[in-house]
């Protein structure tokens, strides 16, 4: 067999690896018979949702190991052709089992990625919000580079993208912008981009031509299921109703159409400013539920806490992620050392392997320092 199938094959077989570890492989047969146990039970359905949670859960399980046995079957198959066609010197018969094997180990990668989510809200959509930080109108601009990169990564995995607000820089870029993500897993992939990003480039506001550093910090959460109940006491919040500063036209800055909320308790504040006021509303309470939960995920998860409180000013010390344009081009992770010099692809939204990398850290049970160690 050749190098390329050798190691192809080798990649196949690491993805299946952690396939089996995630599923617990030993048990899954003897989970599936509960499964099928509870289904048959004729009261099953005198509770719709408890009903409709076990279907989920027992559809996943049977997708993973139906995923897990194609993908070790269609090995198994691709190794026996190519060993046959080496042996007859069939080189057409090698040559496309060298490629299936080659389609296969991509698809195992995507599968080995995806069963690194299964947090408990990892398959929600999410909220997204990017604020400017140290920097100036340097950090603005770059507030409005992350939104644009984000916006890509989000659509190249097929996410519907939604502004929620977005408050302008004084001279360029944006102060602050807040985006709803919505898709299959779309806050497991996201939360890992908590944290202050630092970029490093000659600046295009300088007249004369001087390297600048601008921060941005970056905050990711859950949008919360109609399962999960979230109580909000009225007594703790306050709602304020301002003019919203549209695209332009004969309506712009005619109504207070725009809603903020402030959470006293916590000194969480949301806006929306893309819709009527009562939708506005609507959207804000629900940005504020789903921040609340984040919360109560975050006492259950140190390490993902850590990263959240991290957030704080938006400044040397915080960064999980460097992007460096001038003097050289790289992109770093500080978290696990992953890095790139296709800076314009990961501005264009090439953030997989730094996601999957950081996904990937946290089931290991590492910490921080042992990545960077490594």
């Amino acid at each position: 067999m050749r190098a390329e199938a050798e190691n192809n094959v080798a990649r196949i077989e690491k993805s299946l690896a952690l396939l089996r570890q995630r599923l617990d492989w030993d048990t899954v047969e003897h989970r599936l018979e509960e499964f099928n146990a509870r289904v048959e039970d004729p009261n099953l359905w005198n509770d719709p949702e408890a009903a409709q949670k076990l279907m989920r859960d027992r559809q996943l399980l049977v997708d993973a190991m139906e995923t897990y046995r194609t993908i070790s079957q269609e090995k198994s198959d691709q190794v026996e052709l190519i060993e046959m066609g080496e042996a007859e010197g069939d080189d057409e018969i090698v040559s496309e089992a060298e490629t299936a094997l080659r389609a296969l180990a991509e698809k195992a990668a995507t599968k080995e990625l995806e069963a690194l989510l299964d947090g408990e809200a990892d398959s929600n959509d999410t909220f997204l919000e990017i604020n400017s930080g140290a920097g100036g109108t340097e950090s603005c601009d770059w507030a409005a580079m992350l939104a644009r990169m984000y916006v890509r990564w989000a659509e190249k995995k097929g996410y519907d993208v939604e502004l929620q607000s977005e408050s302008p820089g004084e001279e360029a870029g944006i102060k602050s912008a807040s985006y709803k993500i919505s898709g299959h897993n779309a806050y497991g992939w996201l939360k890992s981009e908590s944290g202050v990003h630092r970029l490093v480039r000659i600046s295009p506001y300088d007249s004369a031509a001087r390297r600048h550093t601008s921060f941005c910090s970056v905050w990711v959460y859950p949008v919360v299921d109609d399962n999960i109940e979230i109580e909000v006491n009225p007594a703790d919040i306050r709602v304020d109703t301002y003019r919203s500063s549209g695209a332009g036209g004969q309506h712009v800055n005619t109504t207070d159409s725009a809603v903020r909320i402030t959470h006293a308790p916590t000194g969480i504040v949301v806006t929306s400013s893309e819709k009527s006021q009562h939708q506005n509303r609507d959207i804000a309470m629900k940005a504020l539920k789903s921040r609340l939960y984040q919360m109560e995920l975050d006492k259950r998860h140190a390490e993902i806490n850590a990263q959240h409180e991290a957030k704080g000013e938006a400044g040397w010390g915080n960064q999980i992620r460097s992007y460096v344009l001038q003097p050289y081009q790289m992109v770093k992770d500080l978290r696990t050392g992953v890095e790139t010099s296709d800076t314009q692809g990961v501005l264009d939204g090439d953030l997989d392997p730094f996601m999957a990398a950081t996904l990937a850290l946290k089931v290991s049970g590492k910490s921080r320092s042992d990545a960077q160690a490594g």
